[in-house]
């Protein structure tokens, strides 16, 4: 796990202690290509040794696709999703400009041209903005069909794509507040239309600033994304609190234990900084300690 990872943790475990709410861990691990071995385990163990103990079993997506098909077997049967039988070169090519990319141009929205085979199915966008308040970057809008275009639920392997499966186990769960990186944001009205579609009720959302390099990079891109010391979690935690924006521990903690009492009890969701932030020294430091993501 590394600092981004940590801030993101720490941020959403001490909002559901302030609020008396339960922290809930859920391991997506839906794309066995992209699974490593044993990292979920490493995770865990991390979050442990940083005494963030989360409530309930850990929920693990790799045993969750019979509801991820029941959910898109209802968009099916809704019309709110088609079969598309494009492939990724085809949309590169032909894509429209967008958020994220190429936008898918519509190809087989209106059925699969002759010759074609369904490949993926995708969620068909309608015109319109999607408007939220997110608890840290405020209110937010996005017309997604212009943003981002009909987008996938299941892929042309058969995957069900992240933003139906996070959608149906924050349901299933009784998701009430996701608290997540800011890397997520533009995902999060994508989440709510499927959250619409299926006739879901829509969490309430925050989004904490990314740890960046000097370059203005995500540090979990850069060179700098180096896992945290579980052996000694006290200083990354005093990092992490302080990149939060949050009024300095006075005395400093002794403990990583101490720390998050304390931590819980002057937490300020409201002191969150909006904006990625660069990774600092701590005060009396001359260069970072803690290892970066």
């Amino acid at each position: 796990m590394h600092f981004g990872s940590l801030v993101a943790a720490l941020a959403s475990f001490l909002d559901a202690r302030r609020r008396g709410g339960e922290w809930l861990v859920r391991i997506e691990d839906l794309d066995p290509p992209r699974t490593v071995a044993g990292a979920a385990d490493r995770q865990l163990a991390t979050l442990e040794a940083f005494g963030l103990r989360w409530d309930g079993p850990v929920l693990y997506q790799s045993t969750r696709t019979a509801a991820y098909a029941a959910a898109l077997d209802a968009l099916i049967a809704r019309g709110l999703v088609y079969p598309c039988g494009c492939s990724r070169k085809e949309i590169a090519a032909h894509g429209l400009a967008g958020l994220e990319g190429p936008r898918y141009p519509g190809t087989c929205r209106d059925g699969l041209p002759p010759g074609r085979a369904p490949r993926a199915w995708r969620f068909a966008t309608r015109p319109g903005a999607i408007q939220f308040v997110d608890r840290i970057q405020g209110p937010r809008h996005q017309d997604l069909a212009n943003a981002i275009g009909d987008f996938v639920v299941r892929r042309a392997d058969g995957i069900h794509a992240y933003q139906l499966a996070v959608v149906v186990d924050d349901a299933w769960q009784g998701i009430t507040d996701v608290v997540r990186g800011a890397d997520l944001i533009d995902s999060t009205p994508r989440q709510i239309a499927l959250q619409q579609a299926l006739g879901l009720s829509t969490p309430t959302y925050a989004h904490v600033p990314l740890v960046v390099d000097g370059a203005g990079r995500k540090l979990s891109k850069s060179d700098a994304a180096q896992p945290v010391d579980p052996r000694d979690p006290l200083p990354a935690l005093l990092r992490a609190w302080a990149f939060l924006g949050q009024a300095p521990l006075e005395p400093r903690p002794a403990s990583a234990a101490e720390l998050l009492e304390r931590a819980v009890a002057g937490w300020d969701i409201a002191r969150v900084p909006r904006r990625p932030r660069r990774l600092g020294p701590l005060a009396g430091e001359s260069s970072p300690s803690a290892r970066a993501r």
